[in-house]
């Protein structure tokens, strides 16, 4: 074993930095054993240097981020500061300057990781992060090594434990949006400010570097359409599960049919309870990968958290540093394919569609030639009275049939597959009619 140490930088000291400070500690020996040489925490950047850090010598602490990787003499920079700025530039600097990068920044590499590799590659450096995306569960590396010989077809996930939490409340208990939110702020998964996660920003950054990944193409954050899951309503959950569905917040990317294209889209879907990611509960995260070779595959485990995501980024740091007393590098961005990114209208999926219309005959007729206008087939409909029972089954061919004329009635169709434009159009058209009185809710159906 070599008895130099390889020199660490530790940017941010959170509640990710403190776990990777007190494993490279308590772990010490087990790392040296494992690399093949002793790691030495050389530095911890921080913005408040008065704050007490148990097992972190205060000689290390530092504010001057910049000045500790430029130091020359550090190996490996590890960054978990978050964020894009100084995060960016304290990353470029540190492989200017020699060191490989340790990163668990997906807002970063979502947005600029095609700039940040292109740095790695040109300074002979690494450039590792597989705790930017789903925590502690190994996928970065599955999708970039082990699978690097196979074609991925698809990739479906629960990418955000605050939002499988929420959605997991409301249908095992019933609770609307709301009340399931503030009981996730009261246990600690959701922030403050949930925006991040609940509008689907957080998701759809994970959803961009996993596009990259599994099609070797290059895919931005601007590339991943994106909705939240606010607008989800406890009637969704219902409706559900009169189909055998559960809701899930998805991180979907899809290689097309014909392999020339891709899309990315991060969106709320139903999805059948015989599907293995509708066990997913509570703040989990799991993600299934489809290609041709290897077939089905599921990836799933704790998807935030101080030590889980210690772990992902200690996992890096110890390849990185076998990498580094090699004398070589890791596998670095494979964006060879270049495959062009498609919007939204392009994907073709099935749909749910809950409608308040008036309760009167020829309303089902009406509804009916809308979606045969545009192109979207009608796999079943629904109607029942606004202050009815459950509704019985209604067949498309009766061409109407609500119970009372002139009341109102809810109308619930599923579609079998159509593109996202073609029921953008039936639905700007279904808006239109004077028997539609609202489009109450739009849900994809996914993972049939």
């Amino acid at each position: 074993m070599r008895t130099r140490p390889l020199k660490v930088a530790l940017l941010g000291c959170g509640v990710v930095g403190s776990e990777v400070a007190r494993i490279m500690t308590t772990h010490a020996d087990d790392l040296a054993a494992r690399i093949g040489a002793p790691v030495e925490l050389a530095g911890v950047a921080v913005r408040r240097p008065s704050k007490v850090r148990a097992g972190i010598d205060p000689a290390l602490v530092t504010t001057d981020a910049t000045a500790l990787v430029k130091r020359g003499d550090i190996d490996v920079v590890v960054e978990v500061i978050g964020g894009i700025e100084p995060a960016r530039s304290l990353i470029t600097t540190a492989l200017e300057h020699g060191a490989s990068v340790v990163s668990a920044n997906k807002a970063l590499l979502a947005q600029d990781g095609a700039a940040l590799h292109a740095a790695a590659e040109e300074h002979g450096r690494d450039l590792y992060y597989e705790a930017a995306v789903a925590g502690a569960i190994p996928l970065i590396r599955p999708l970039r090594e082990s699978l690097a010989g196979d074609k991925v077809n698809r990739v479906l996930g629960i990418v955000n434990g605050t939002t499988n939490f929420i959605l997991d409340k409301m249908d095992s208990t019933g609770a609307g949006y709301q009340e399931a939110l503030d009981e996730a702020t009261a246990l600690g998964y959701a922030e403050a400010d949930p925006t991040a996660d609940v509008e689907g920003f957080d998701a759809a950054a994970k959803a961009a570097i996993l596009a990259g990944i599994a099609f070797h193409t290059r895919v931005r954050l601007d590339d991943v359409h994106r909705e939240g899951m606010t607008e989800v309503t406890a009637a969704d959950f219902r409706s559900a599960r009169e189909m055998g569905c559960t809701i899930k917040l998805l991180a979907i990317c899809e290689r097309a049919k014909d392999g020339a294209s891709v899309t990315a889209r991060v969106h709320p879907a139903m999805i059948p309870l015989s599907h293995p990611l509708a066990s997913v509960r509570g703040a989990y995260n799991a993600v299934f990968v489809e290609s041709d070779a290897a077939g089905q595959l599921m990836f799933y485990g704790p998807g935030a958290g101080g030590a889980p995501t210690a772990s992902a980024v200690l996992g890096d740091l110890v390849a990185v540093c076998r990498n580094r007393l090699g004398g070589s590098t890791g596998p670095g961005e494979s964006a060879y394919a270049a495959l062009p990114v498609s919007p939204m209208g392009d994907v073709v999926t099935r749909y749910h569609i809950s409608l308040d219309v008036a309760d009167k005959p020829g309303v089902l007729a009406q509804v009916a030639t809308v979606f045969a206008e545009h192109g979207v087939s009608i796999d079943t409909v629904r109607q029942q009275g606004k202050n009815q029972g459950s509704g019985d089954a209604v067949a498309v061919e009766q061409g109407g049939g609500g119970r009372r004329e002139g009341g109102e009635a809810s109308l619930v169709v599923v579609t079998h597959r159509a593109s996202d434009a073609s029921l953008t159009g039936t639905v700007e058209a279904l808006r239109e009619l004077d028997t539609v009185r609202g489009v109450a809710s739009i849900m994809r159906v996914e993972g049939e």
